[in-house]
């Protein structure tokens, strides 16, 4: 059999998967058009402000957009939030005071927020005052018994879900495992704000956890929710309470959401939410291609192919550094720019060992377009992502089929 005749046998394979996951993109697609058209989208919202950017309608009508969708009463969106760290550090620093506690209820944050957690006289939340604690996952489900215990005894001001796994070998939490969860925890303690990371999960689920019961919820639009045209920008939504005291930190305590303009306008970001949710479905449908042709080749990957996914990455765990560093470059060459780079693991900002990554994107860093990337360091996962048409995806997985082969 050709590669090409190899890959068309898996999709078959994979065609309930498949139907499953349109179904989910229509049901999202639908939930976004009523947003926009309850708002009353129009091309004067795509116009840019500048200066102060006081009463910038783009601006703030694309928040109560995102609010809307996320079934949450409030929003803040903007250009201003670099990435997904400092969107999550601008939540957290909004939240938490001197002397209060986080209890992160998914294990240890991302790698990129350690110097935001701790370290001295350097501004982090530890120095500032501000406790944190850990309850790890079981079997990539929440322990609840620990939880529950945690949560009665301390009454934390922050309860933090990270939903998808970083680079640990864990599977994402579904926004069905938090529903219970997040109600046990508001009777024990219903002054905590429950913050959920939602990088790399939105649309993947016919809800997100601002619908279960999360407070706050968050993400940056070069990932899911920018569909591939939004060229930076993150978005915090939750409760009222919770995002007036975010924006406080956003900015500063008087001016809030007022001020941040933003000249070059805000078309990508209206067009690429709205394209999000078939983007989406286009990049999980080529990591279940993709994760099944590496499996069959004998690596190991998670989730399974049988196994629902929670988020768009598949976790593909390698026997050596040297595979993981070929698989990353392969991806690369594949990309529709800089595919002649071949990258090289480096020391990178945020991260406590060398990295590789590929991304040959349009725009820098997006996740949401082919991309993958890992920390040098045992065990050796590669953790491919994105994509923003299922057929470039299709290209990829059809020279990966002799990927061990050829190693």
């Amino acid at each position: 059999m050709t590669n090409l005749e190899i890959i068309e046998e898996i999709e078959r394979g994979l065609e309930p998967t498949f139907k499953n996951i349109e179904k989910i993109a229509y049901l999202n697609q639908k939930k976004v058009l009523d947003a926009f058209k309850e708002m009353g989208v129009s091309t004067q919202h795509f116009a840019g402000t500048s200066g102060y950017g006081y009463t910038d309608k783009g601006r703030d009508d694309f928040a109560r957009v995102v609010a809307k969708i996320f079934g949450a009463e409030d929003a803040l969106c903007s250009p201003h939030l670099t990435c997904g760290t400092h969107t999550i550090a601008t939540a957290l620093y909004g939240l938490l005071r001197p002397k209060d506690l986080m209890i992160s209820i998914t294990g240890r944050l991302y790698d990129t927020l350690e110097n935001t957690l701790y370290g001295k006289d350097n501004g982090s939340l530890e120095s500032l005052g501000v406790s944190i604690k850990y309850v790890d996952l079981k079997d990539s489900k929440f322990d609840t018994e620990k939880i529950y215990k945690e949560v009665k005894k301390y009454k934390p001001r922050v309860v933090f879900v990270q939903k998808s796994r970083g680079y640990s070998d864990r599977k994402a939490i579904s926004v069905a495992q938090m529903k219970e969860v997040f109600a046990k925890i508001k009777e024990l303690s219903p002054k905590s704000f429950i913050v959920v990371d939602n990088c790399y999960g939105e649309f993947v689920e016919t809800q997100e956890p601002t619908e279960v019961g999360a407070d706050v919820c968050m993400g940056s639009f070069i990932k899911n929710i920018g569909g591939s045209l939004a060229p930076t920008g993150g978005y915090i939504v939750g409760t009222k309470i919770a995002i007036e005291n975010i924006e406080r930190r956003f900015t500063c305590p008087s001016l809030g959401r007022e001020t941040g303009s933003y000249e070059p306008g805000y078309r990508l970001f209206y067009q690429g939410l709205f394209l999000a949710p078939h983007v989406v479905s286009q990049a999980i449908k080529g990591s279940y291609l993709i994760g099944e042709v590496m499996k069959r080749q004998g690596y190991k990957i998670i989730p399974e192919t049988d196994e629902v996914g929670y988020d768009i990455i598949k976790s593909v765990v390698f026997d050596t550094k040297e595979e993981l560093i070929r698989f990353v470059q392969l991806i690369q060459s594949l990309s529709p720019v800089d595919s002649n780079c071949l990258p090289e693991p480096y020391p990178m900002s945020g991260y406590n060992c060398d990295v590789i990554m590929a991304a040959g994107t349009f725009v820098e860093g997006a996740s949401i377009e082919l991309s993958c990337d890992s920390p040098i360091r045992s065990p050796y996962i590669g953790y491919f992502q994105g994509g923003i048409t299922y057929e470039q995806l299709k290209i990829v997985a059809e020279q990966l089929v002799d990927f061990k082969e050829n190693n």
